[in-house]
């Protein structure tokens, strides 16, 4: 009941959305291609595990020196920031809405900027790795990830890649929804550090990969949400400052 209460919310909210960019933000650049990279999470809650790729989305505009560039978009309902890396202009995307509502405001985002599910990078936490390990995921289901799930429901297809970062599951009888609202604790905090430098290099390695650039990671227009299949994952390296000591 509460899965068709969050699709009828997707659909309503979406009912209007904006069609595709016009103005100067639309400029095409000469042998380029766009990419939306997005940080799944919820408003005001940036510190938290489940919002942990709000925190890679603010690493990476850190590391491209707009980190001062967010600016409100109420027609995609979020905050962006349209920058430049070699010849692909990378649109990034703080949806305001709570997490279990986030396609709503990718699905806009995409709408808006004339972007393919298949160009649409996900980042997101996963509670089925520990803190220090990093997944790229190329598609496939939402896993239990609600807003993954979100964004598969409005953009009614599963061929987004995801860089899926770990955040652990919780000790002893603390409850998952406790844990992922949670902070991270003051050790997981010198662990975090290094876990968004990687997922910022991870995330460039993805967005100025030529050989992604001429082929994309599905056919064109993507694959409908209801297929299945066996999907590829890219693990990283181990972290080099993890205190974990999984590998």
């Amino acid at each position: 009941m509460r899965r068709l209460l969050l699709k009828l919310i997707n659909r309503a909210l979406l009912t209007g959305s904006v069609g595709p960019m016009m103005g100067s933000e639309a400029g095409v650049h000469t042998n380029s291609r766009r990419r939306l990279v997005v940080g799944l999470g919820n408003p005001g809650m940036n510190s938290s595990r489940h919002s942990v790729g709000m925190a890679v989305l603010e690493a990476l505009a850190s590391r491209l020196g707009v980190a001062d560039s967010w600016r409100g978009d109420r027609h995609v309902s979020g905050e962006v920031i349209v920058s430049d890396i070699q010849d692909t202009q990378i649109v990034l995307l703080r949806p305001r809405l709570l997490m279990n509502i986030n396609g709503v405001s990718v699905a806009k985002a995409a709408g808006k900027y004339s972007i393919k599910p298949e160009h649409i990078l996900l980042v997101h936490d996963e509670l089925d790795k520990p803190l220090g390990k990093l997944a790229m995921k190329q598609g496939g289901s939402a896993r239990g990830h609600n807003g993954v799930r979100s964004c598969v429901e409005c953009l009614q297809t599963d061929v987004m890649p995801r860089l899926r970062v770990g955040i652990g599951r919780p000790s002893g009888k603390t409850s998952v929804d406790r844990h992922v609202l949670g902070r991270f604790s003051q050790e997981e905090q010198k662990v975090l550090s290094g876990v968004l430098e990687e997922s910022v290099d991870i995330l460039l390695s993805q967005l100025t990969d030529k050989e992604n650039v001429q082929s994309p990671l599905s056919p064109p227009g993507g694959r409908p949400a209801s297929q299945t299949g066996k999907q590829r994952e890219r693990l990283s390296a181990p972290l080099k400052d993890t205190t974990t000591g999984q590998t």
